[in-house]
């Protein structure tokens, strides 16, 4: 060790580690630019993603920045992030990092992972969500949507402001 002017330095003879490479993805396949469309009854929906991973043993499709688009007569919903994952026999979905929903009447949810059961028909997540639309925020630490029963539960402490508030005729 030497010390100059009252900074400690010291010599050494380590070898300089170069970063690892990220490993090699074990998909059995990888498809660019995915686009998917099915129409289920007055529903239709289009899934897109930069990358998709096929995990065929795992039956699972991992999905690099997706899109999805839901169409019905009355309403549509756009939801996107990050990363996310659908299981090729139950088509259930998630979508993970950075996620968000925006329907066509205002609404806006935020949230880190949301889930999508298709068997059920049930839109949820146990991360903290924030909603907002025409001047109301409602967050909460978890959200389940029963799409049949057209219900939404926000859970656990929730926090609601209200800024805009409706004219009532008397």
């Amino acid at each position: 060790m030497v010390l100059v002017t009252g900074t400690l330095v010291m010599k050494s003879r380590a070898i300089r580690m170069e970063p690892a490479e990220p490993p090699m993805s074990k998909a059995d396949y990888r498809i660019k630019d995915v686009q998917l469309e099915e129409e289920s009854g007055n529903v239709r929906w289009k899934l897109g993603a930069d990358q998709a991973e096929v995990f065929d043993a795992e039956g699972r499709t991992g999905l690099r920045r997706p899109v999805v688009d839901i169409h019905q007569p009355l309403r549509s919903w756009r939801v996107w992030g990050d990363e996310g994952d659908v299981l090729q026999k139950t088509k259930d979905l998630e979508v993970r990092r950075n996620v968000v929903l925006v329907s066509n009447d205002g609404l806006r949810l935020e949230t880190s992972v949301l889930r999508w059961q298709a068997s059920t028909k049930r839109l949820w997540t146990d991360a903290p969500v924030r909603i907002t639309r025409d001047g109301t925020v409602i967050e909460g630490s978890g959200l389940a949507v029963d799409m049949t029963r057209q219900t939404a539960e926000v859970k656990g402490r929730v926090r609601a402001q209200f800024t805009k508030f409706p004219r009532v005729s008397p």
